[in-house]
């Protein structure tokens, strides 16, 4: 559910002092939308992108604080779009100087023809996170500690741990959106993020565990005692799993899913499917099918960039147009896609505040946000009943899909037997084969408890990465095929 902050008023005032009025600027306000306006003049659409970006990265490894770094980058991204085609120029140098050569670059896709230009995006005052610098927040040195302490603590839980390693990343995003009517919208973003990785031994063998939390807030509730304890607590809960496994058994098989973060099997297997540029250009397996029974009934599936302080939320998208909640399977029947301004304007259709790129050098197109299959009505206690020989998937790590196709291969990195309506034994080596559209009509049982992943998820799309949410109730899948271990 929605449940924004206080509308901020700074954004603008902030990013103008960064871009346009700080000591040494070599871009004037005024300037820039005289360049944007004649860059811009007879196309359908475009924008003028400016982003400033603080980040940082401290990782621990054995007791040591491995690496340390700091970074600060800045630039603009210009884009102009006529019809189906857009240009493209960026530079790390926000000046007057390469705005103009930008300007004269991307306005060679008139080429003699003209376009109208879109409407602006609404409005909006909501305020989806706070917009302090999480940087600022404590010294350099407090965050290196709490890293030891991390280090400490997982040590002295357990005589079987050899190995601690652990991280904290942070990063700060000021951008504003300059368009040609002169509409301007900025937004201020932070960003954080907690790993702890725990390796045990025992016998000669050893086996890892992992956890990672963070979202779009302060660091002090990823450095809280409390919030790295359960990190580490959990990382080491996975490790002990993993060391009990067995090789896991291989066929077509009843699967439960867990909550939360085994959506990214949604999110990769569906929810890139739906996109608008995959569906305007037909090469998406869910291309033509708005209208028709795509899921069991029952399966509801929305991307909602609205959510406060989530990973994957954003105030307004990289295009200006504040985010949105969309249905894009309803009980089953495909409603619709996520939209970025091109691609809609194309389909005919409303943009729904997905337009996202990586950073300015990068153009955007249309992107998940947090991606959410909705609870149902079951409890994970009946459908583990239910199923006589199967597979309960808790979590995941990496995986592929085809877009084109759907098909997609998923390695499961805590999963258990279920054997006569029971979780038996832990095992190893479980990847979940099949197709999207196809695994989206083997959803027999919704469960009522969903859940969000912790705030971990990045998502690649075009060799651009962005943070992302993903999140689901537990779930009962009929005939998946399971790839094992099993001799």
């Amino acid at each position: 559910m929605t449940n924004p902050t206080a509308p901020s008023l700074p954004a603008l005032g902030v990013t103008d002092e960064l871009f346009f009025e700080r000591a040494g600027a070599r871009l004037d306000r005024g300037g820039a939308e005289r360049l944007l306006g004649t860059a811009l003049e007879a196309t359908d659409d475009g924008e003028l992108f400016l982003e400033y970006r603080e980040s940082e990265v401290i990782s621990l490894d054995d007791r040591v604080i491995r690496s340390a770094s700091f970074d600060t980058s800045s630039g603009f991204g210009l884009r102009a779009v006529l019809g189906d085609e857009s240009a493209y120029a960026h530079s790390d140098d926000i000046s007057e100087d390469a705005l103009r050569r930008a300007a004269a670059t991307v306005g060679m896709v008139r080429a003699g023809r003209s376009g109208t230009l879109a409407d602006r995006p609404r409005a909006t005052n909501a305020r989806l996170y706070s917009d302090a610098n999480p940087l600022k927040e404590a010294a350099f040195g407090d965050r290196a500690a709490i890293l030891s302490e991390i280090d400490a603590y997982a040590r002295a839980k357990d005589s079987r741990v050899v190995q601690v390693m652990a991280s904290l990343a942070a990063e700060w995003q000021a951008v504003q959106i300059l368009r040609a009517d002169g509409h301007r919208v900025a937004d201020l973003r932070p960003l954080v993020r907690l790993n702890v990785s725990v390796v045990v031994e025992t016998d000669g063998r050893r086996e890892s565990g992992n956890y990672g939390t963070g979202g779009r807030f302060e660091y002090s509730r990823v450095l809280s005692e409390a919030s790295w304890k359960h990190a580490v607590d959990e990382a080491h809960r996975q490790a002990l799993v993993n060391l009990d496994s067995r090789p896991a058994p291989a066929g077509e098989m009843e699967v439960v899913l867990g909550n939360g973060w085994p959506g990214i099997l949604l999110h990769e297997a569906v929810g890139h499917g739906l996109e608008g540029d995959f569906n305007r250009k037909g090469s998406s397996a869910f291309a033509g099918l708005v209208g028709k029974r795509v899921a069991s009934p029952g399966v509801t599936v929305v991307d909602d960039g609205t959510l406060e302080g989530r990973r994957g939320s954003l105030t307004v998208d990289d295009e200006g147009t504040p985010t949105s909640r969309t249905v894009m399977i309803e009980d089953g029947i495909l409603t619709g896609f996520i939209q970025d301004r091109m691609n809609a304007r194309l389909m005919g259709v409303a943009p729904t505040g997905n337009g996202r790129r990586q950073s300015y050098a990068h153009a955007p197109m249309p992107r998940m946000t947090n991606t959410i299959m909705l609870a149902g009505t079951h409890s994970p206690e009946e459908m583990i009943r239910s199923v006589k020989n199967g597979l309960y998937a808790v979590n995941f790590g990496g995986g592929q899909v085809d877009i084109t196709s759907g098909k997609f291969v998923f390695a499961a990195s805590e999963a258990y037997l279920i054997e006569d309506g029971r979780v038996t034994a832990p095992v190893r080596g479980a990847t979940l084969i099949g197709n999207g559209p196809d695994a989206m009509t083997k959803v027999s049982m919704i469960g009522r408890d969903l859940a969000l992943d912790p705030g971990i998820g990045t998502c690649g799309k075009n060799g651009q990465g962005v943070p992302v949410g993903v999140g689901q109730p537990t779930l009962k899948m009929t005939g998946l095929t399971v790839g094992g271990t099993a001799g």
